[in-house]
Order: C-alpha cells, then sequence, then structure tokens
C-alpha cells in the first residue's frame, strides 16, 4: 500500500473521513508548524501483494528490525506530547492486517485518545468479519485503494489477479457497515485515462473522498510513467470539473499545484474568498510533505512523508514532537520562503508549496521546485 491523505470527524484538511481527509464544516484550530494533521505508521512492511508501484518495496515477511509491540506503544505515547489537537494516525503498510498484534495496538492508541484510521490491503485476509472489528475497536476511517475501473486494469497494477474483485467487495461491505470510506487512485501514464471511468464505478459505493494520487517515483513506482506536466494540467481540470458535481470529495495526493488550478478556476467564476474556503479543495490548503504530515517507518526510522525519504530520527531514540518541530530539515518544510525556483518566489507557496517529495525525486534537494507545476510565477 502508499500512502494518502485521509478526514477525521475532529479534522480533515487534506486527511480521511471519519464522519478518511468528509467530517466537521471547519478544520480545528492547528499550527502544522507545530502539530501534524496526520501521523503515518508503516506498522510493517509484510503485504501479500506485488504491487507495481509500492513505496514500501513490500514483501511477504516483516522487517527483521520491526518495531515491536512494546516499542509500538511507546511511539504511541509520544503524539500525546503534541498536546491537542492531536493528529490523527494513519496505520499503512506493507498491509497492517499482516501484524498480529493490530488491534492491541489500535486499542493502545485509542486510550491514549489518538483517532485511527486505517489502509489495508485487498488480500484474503481482509473480511468483512474484519471489518467489523475495525469498527469494534473504534478504526474511524478506512482507507483501499483502486487503480483501474476493471479486473484487468486494476490487477495488473496490483500484481495478484482477484485484487479488484476483493477490493470493489470491500467498498460494499463499508457501505453496509456505513464506516467512513476513503478511495485512493494512483495517477501515471497507465492509469490516467482510466480515471472517469473508475469514477462511475465509485459513485454508487459510497464512498467518502476519492483522491487521485500523483505518481511519485520511489520504491517500486520506478517501474511506472509519471504524466508529463502539460497531461497533469488537463487532468486537475477534469478532477476540479468533477468534484462540482460529485457525491463524495474529490481532491489529490502529491498534486498540491491542483489548489491552485481550483482557486484559479473559483476565482475566474467570480467567488468570494468566503465562498473559497468553504469549498472542499480548500481544505488542503497549506498542507504538504512534512507540514501538516509526518510519517514514521516499520523500523522507526521518521521521514516528513512517506514519498519524502529523508530519516531525520528515529522513534526508539527521539521525540516524534521535537523532531517535528526542531529538526532543521522539518523546519525548512514548514517555511515555504526557504523554497528555491519558481516555487520559492511563486504567489502560491503557501497554499500549495509544490511536491517536496517530487522535488527530492528529481534533484535530491526537497526545497527545489516542483518539476511538475508548468505555472510561472508572476
Amino acid at each position: 500500500m502508499w500512502d494518502f491523505t485521509l478526514v477525521s470527524t475532529q479534522v480533515y484538511a487534506g486527511s480521511m473521513p471519519g464522519s478518511p481527509h468528509g467530517g466537521a464544516s471547519h478544520h480545528a484550530p492547528r499550527d502544522y508548524g507545530r502539530t501534524p494533521l496526520n501521523i503515518y505508521w508503516e506498522t510493517t512492511q509484510a503485504c501479500a501483494l506485488a504491487c507495481r508501484h509500492c513505496r514500501a518495496e513490500a514483501v511477504p515477511a516483516p522487517h527483521p528490525d520491526e518495531l515491536k509491540f512494546e516499542e509500538g506503544v511507546a511511539f504511541l505515547r509520544q503524539i500525546r506530547e503534541f498536546g491537542d489537537p492531536l493528529p490523527q494516525l494513519i496505520l499503512t503498510g506493507g498491509d497492517p492486517l499482516a501484524r498480529a498484534d493490530l488491534f492491541d495496538l489500535i486499542d493502545e492508541a485509542r486510550k491514549l485518545g489518538i483517532g485511527v484510521s486505517i489502509t489495508p490491503a485487498a488480500t484474503p485476509a481482509l473480511t468483512r468479519e474484519v471489518l467489523v472489528r475495525l469498527q469494534q475497536h473504534g478504526v474511524e476511517g478506512l482507507g483501499l485503494s483502486l487503480d483501474g475501473s476493471t479486473a484487468e486494469r486494476h490487477d495488473s497494477i496490483r500484481g495478484v489477479p482477484g485484487t479488484f474483485d476483493r477490493t470493489v467487495q470491500a467498498m460494499r461491505w463499508a457501505q453496509e457497515l456505513q464506516m467512513a470510506l476513503q478511495v485512493n487512485t494512483l495517477v501515471a501514464a497507465e492509469t490516467a485515462d482510466d480515471a472517469p471511468a473508475i469514477y462511475e464505478l465509485l459513485k454508487p459505493l459510497g464512498v467518502t473522498r476519492w483522491s487521485l494520487f500523483f505518481l511519485i517515483s520511489v520504491g517500486r513506482g520506478k517501474v511506472l510513467q509519471p504524466l508529463t506536466p502539460e497531461q497533469g494540467e488537463k487532468l486537475m481540470a477534469w478532477i476540479f470539473d468533477t468534484s462540482r458535481t460529485a457525491p463524495f470529495t474529490v481532491a489529490t495526493t502529491e498534486a498540491p499545484s491542483y489548489r491552485r488550478v481550483a482557486l484559479e478556476q473559483m476565482r475566474a467564476e467570480g467567488m468570494t474568498g468566503e465562498q473559497i474556503k468553504r469549498s472542499p479543495a480548500y481544505r488542503s490548503f497549506g498542507i504538504r510533505d512534512g507540514h501538516g504530515i509526518m510519517f514514521v517507518s516499520n523500523t522507526g526510522d521518521i521521514c516528513p512523508a512517506g514519498f519524502l525519504p529523508l530519516t531525520v530520527g528515529n522513534v526508539r531514540k527521539d521525540r516524534v514532537a521535537d523532531i517535528y518541530r526542531n529538526a532543521p530539515v522539518f523546519q525548512s518544510l514548514h517555511d515555504p520562503t526557504q523554497f528555491e525556483g519558481r516555487c520559492g518566489v511563486c504567489e502560491y507557496r503557501a497554499l500549495c508549496g509544490g511536491s517536496r517529495a517530487r522535488a527530492y525525486g528529481a534533484t535530491g534537494n526537497p526545497l527545489a521546485e516542483d518539476p511538475f507545476c508548468l505555472y510561472e510565477p508572476e
């Protein structure tokens, strides 16, 4: 699985719905330089799938240095140090269901008052009974990946026949159980033309949020082809148009320039500042890799995001709140005036800021300009 931006019942600016990133009408007061909206915990590298774009390069067995249960609980207790409002914890992988102690970890998080969402892999382990149990243990949101409108298209990405059917079945179970559901769809040269058909498939399935993830070439994702910037801009315009009438929130992941596209369109239509603030697109403004987002690997490494694999510390020896607030890498990501190239002088740098993960993947510098954006700053 790759990570994604979910909204809980308390917060949702680019988060999982809990009522993963649809929920309340206003997001909770939060300074993203002090406290992230979402902490993604890669609970394990183990997964039975072989997805062509897997960030984690997941394998059948867990890493020998994976955080043990007691270490996981110690990490969860660190999250309390952020204070209120607490971040939402999103359990990713690999496949979180591959951890034997998963439900015990969820219980520990809930006892600490931490909201929990989960992104399981669509394997035979994902049953209706498991979804019921997740609900009973207080999980607020479910994230599933759908990368094609047909079994042939989806399974060719996921690497295992039958994954499409299991994913759609899990969506139907989530709808029956009234679980908040985010669906994540990979956007690459191999999948982009299928987006309208995927949208039509999702419309009757009770989805809360559909997030289109624009490929970052890390892990196994290097075997797929990203869209060109021109293709990306065209697709973003379609996403915004679709979002106006969709029965669920439609958003993007690792394509923050979508915010500029949406804002330009809303302004062209004469929308006022207050109308713009009430729009779904506005809810993610300002959030980016390392600012509103934090990632902890299965071995405890602390990174700005799952697709920005810059190790800044480790939960076995560092405190996550201290790293997020004070580590030089995070401090530079909190401050868009430190961005370079076009992103550094762009009038949209605070609300967009470019994909820091894509900048790092292209140049080795997380502060460089996002090569996917066509916009020339004024």
